[in-house]
């Protein structure tokens, strides 16, 4: 992270977060809710698990801080920074979100509707991810990583050009979805869109590596 206000403000989400678990711990259930399947079916684990989701405020914080410094284009994230300071904010309210979440359905069960809400949120991050994706320079971390965009500047160009169309329509898609659709309905177009979405991006790089590189 280039910007010291977006640092802090990253790290004052992680800090946040791990103070509103502590002070709420003791109200929580034994039993905490940790994955909410397609079928609708809930699992659930001890209420230590809620730690889990808010350490990872924290380790998103120290690891956006140092892949920079150890990525081998890192020269590259100059070019972009603005864009790499929004995405570390951006998956780290996402974090909070989820925790969010899970805190919710622990305290009051069944006040929402998480597989709609969830198909909601990860489609506003493909939203802004699509948003950005054409602004990213090659890199090791973030963006479609795949052998053909990291060795060649120009398949990596057409191929964040392609994958933030492609991620742009498909968050529209889910967040239409989230809120119009049943909630099992959504969360398997969700799944559906990440698939195809990821699938195309990638296929499409190694047809256009395949051109360039062609005789």
């Amino acid at each position: 992270m280039r910007s010291k206000k977006v640092r802090a403000a990253v790290y004052g989400i992680a800090v946040l977060i791990l103070v509103c678990t502590a002070a709420v711990y003791g109200r929580l259930p034994e039993k905490i809710p940790t994955h909410w399947g397609i079928d609708g079916v809930t699992t659930y684990g001890g209420r230590a698990n809620i730690w889990v989701l808010a350490g990872m405020g924290p380790v998103f914080a120290v690891m956006f801080d140092l892949l920079p410094k150890v990525d081998p284009k890192k020269k590259n994230y100059e070019k972009f920074g603005r864009y790499y300071d929004g995405f570390c904010v951006l998956m780290e309210l996402f974090a909070a979100a989820v925790w969010a979440l899970v805190l919710s359905e622990s305290l009051a069960p069944g006040q929402i509707q998480v597989g709609k809400t969830v198909t909601v949120l990860v489609g506003l991050l493909f939203l802004v991810l699509g948003n950005y994706m054409p602004k990213i320079k090659p890199n090791f971390y973030m963006g479609i990583r795949t052998p053909w965009t990291i060795s060649s500047e120009n398949v990596w160009r057409r191929t964040h050009r392609l994958g933030g169309k492609l991620f742009a329509a498909a968050g529209a898609v889910s967040v239409l979805s989230g809120l119009f659709l049943p909630g099992r309905a959504s969360a398997f177009l969700l799944g559906i869109l990440a698939v195809a979405v990821s699938l195309g991006a990638g296929v499409m790089s190694y047809v256009w590596w395949r051109q360039e590189n062609r005789g």
